[in-house]
């Protein structure tokens, strides 16, 4: 990065943080802080003023892939008029912060420390009241340095990663969208390290498979459940937040990630994409997820009595100001509802139900590589518009039959919430050993329109020709409202946008539902 560029950095950021500030009640500079290796990281760094001697709780706030320093100066002033000593700075290889872009690698963990150091020397930071926080990439940083540095006794990790290979390669199927979009962000915003330049070669030729497939070696040791262990040994507090609709880390990977935690712990998703929920609360707006970060560290570095540990440690979002609260996640999944998935039946458009009981002996069939109007949308987009009431939709009656198994289930008699993680089994005999299968669970109303609830990919790789193959299909957690009337309908067929396909044209997929493994949707329905 130029030092026009930091320059330009530099000012703008002393320019909104003057623009925001309340007089008096902070410092705000900006820094060239050394990286754990010499490697210059580009910070703003604010400090309480007239707030009495310190020291003040430390929040080290590492910016999201592609964003600099700037990313959160909203959320930095109000923490500094607080009475918090708030060090923002742009990851490693991106903008104005030295050294390659390592993928969340030892390089930009260790920074996080490093930085640590730093403003233990040259701010009245309190060594024992330390925190770290961020978005996204800022997010998983956040927790690999909590894991490796006992000094961060508090994290707000917000749509970030726990486990890389779970977000990444869900169910072997690559988002090609999500991916591109990293790819393209950190070539126009960084400089690549070879990981990533390998990632981006591939991604050229339109070999997204192979881009992930060759960083999953390294997904390991680049993913907080890893060493899960370090966190729970210490007792470290950590928030998690996720968005239901997160298009590049769903939110399942960090609910399996929660559910290992055994020191201090929330998990709070809402509706939106990723980093849709709380990018508006970094800028400094109101924010429901961020009011709860600032609590969050309030109770874990301040260690005020401020009603936290009686707050439910899961919160579950279906639409802005509503929360719905449970002890653990096991008491989300609870109240389960099993539905059989009967045999499709009709000429033209065969339908099959969704009814409670089992249904086998059944055989359906349709055709790879068929384009069906059932999609998961567009990353980034379509869970935006979720979250703001606009859900992904399609018309039931027009999904090709041909590509797709489509089971509608009866009307709904009463108004019902559908809040946690919905499941499948489903028996399938493919015809070829490489099939990719994408099911979307949605609710219809009495015309025939849809809304997308929730979805997943799955894809089988090494597959026998002609074998039958039980799927255990978990699909990603959800909280909405089916009004009385509308139905639940699963439609699963081989081909959606958002995902590479490893499906080819000429071959079937034949659902079937065995006696010793009837096929069934498990719906968390209350």
């Amino acid at each position: 990065m130029s030092k026009r560029w930091i320059g330009s950095i530099a000012a703008l950021a002393l320019l909104l943080a003057s623009a925001s500030a309340v007089a008096g009640a902070f410092s705000k500079t900006y820094e060239r802080i050394p990286g754990w290796d010499g490697a210059q990281m580009g910070a703003l760094v604010l400090v309480p003023q007239g707030q009495g001697a310190g020291p003040f709780p430390l929040i080290v706030m590492p910016a999201s892939w592609s964003l600099p320093n700037l990313e959160y100066l909203g959320r930095a002033t109000q923490l500094a008029s607080d009475g918090y000593v708030v060090v923002s700075y742009t990851s490693r290889g991106f903008w104005d912060s030295a050294g390659q872009i390592d993928i969340a690698g030892p390089d930009t963990v260790e920074d996080v420390s490093a930085v640590i150091d730093w403003a233990l020397a040259h701010t009245p930071a309190n060594p024992n009241a330390i925190g770290a926080s961020g978005i996204s990439y800022g997010a998983g940083i956040s927790l690999l340095a909590a894991e490796r540095d006992p000094r961060i006794k508090a994290v707000a990790a917000l749509s970030g990663w726990a486990d890389l290979e779970a977000a990444l390669y869900s169910n072997r199927t690559v988002s090609q969208q999500g991916v591109g979009l990293l790819v393209g962000a950190g070539a126009l915003t960084g400089r690549a390290g070879p990981d990533l330049a390998q990632i981006g070669a591939r991604v050229a030729q339109g070999d997204y498979d192979g881009a992930v497939q060759g960083f999953l070696p390294q997904a390991a040791s680049r993913s907080p459940a890893t060493d899960v262990a370090a966190l729970n040994a210490r007792g470290t507090a950590v928030l998690l937040g996720n968005a239901f609709n997160d298009g590049l880390f769903p939110p399942n990977q960090t609910i399996a990630f929660f559910n290992q935690l055994r020191g201090p712990k929330q998990l709070l998703l809402s509706q939106g994409d990723h980093a849709t929920a709380e990018l508006p609360g970094a800028l400094g707006l109101p924010n429901e997820i961020y009011t709860a970060t600032t609590r969050w560290f309030d109770r874990h570095l301040k260690q005020l009595r401020n009603g936290v540990d009686a707050e439910a440690p899961v919160r579950l979002s279906p639409r802005a100001g509503q929360w719905l609260d449970y002890p653990d996640w096991a008491s989300v999944q609870q109240a389960t509802t099993q539905l059989g998935l009967s045999a499709p039946a009709g000429l033209l458009s065969p339908t099959g139900g969704l009814t409670g009981g089992t249904f086998s002996g059944w055989q359906s069939r349709i055709a790879t590589d068929v384009p069906t109007v059932a999609d998961s949308g567009v990353v980034l987009v379509s869970g935006l518009l979720q979250g703001i009431g606009l859900p992904v939709s399609t018309s039931i009656p027009l999904v090709n039959r041909a590509g797709a198994a489509v089971w509608v289930g009866s009307p709904s008699t009463s108004t019902r919430r559908l809040a946690g993680s919905p499941s499948l089994r489903v028996t399938v005999v493919p015809s070829q050993s490489k099939v990719s299968l994408f099911a979307y669970l949605y609710r219809m109303d009495g015309l025939g329109v849809a809304q997308l609830i929730t979805h997943a990919p799955y894809s089988l790789r090494n597959a026998t020709p002609g074998r039958a193959v039980t799927l255990d299909w978990p699909l990603q957690a959800a909280a909405t409202e089916i009004p009385a009337g509308q139905r639940l309908v699963l439609v699963i067929d081989t081909r959606d946008a958002r995902y590479t396909d490893a499906s080819e044209g000429g071959g079937t997929v034949t659902f079937t539902s065995p006696v010793a493994a009837p096929s069934v949707l498990n719906v968390p329905l209350r």
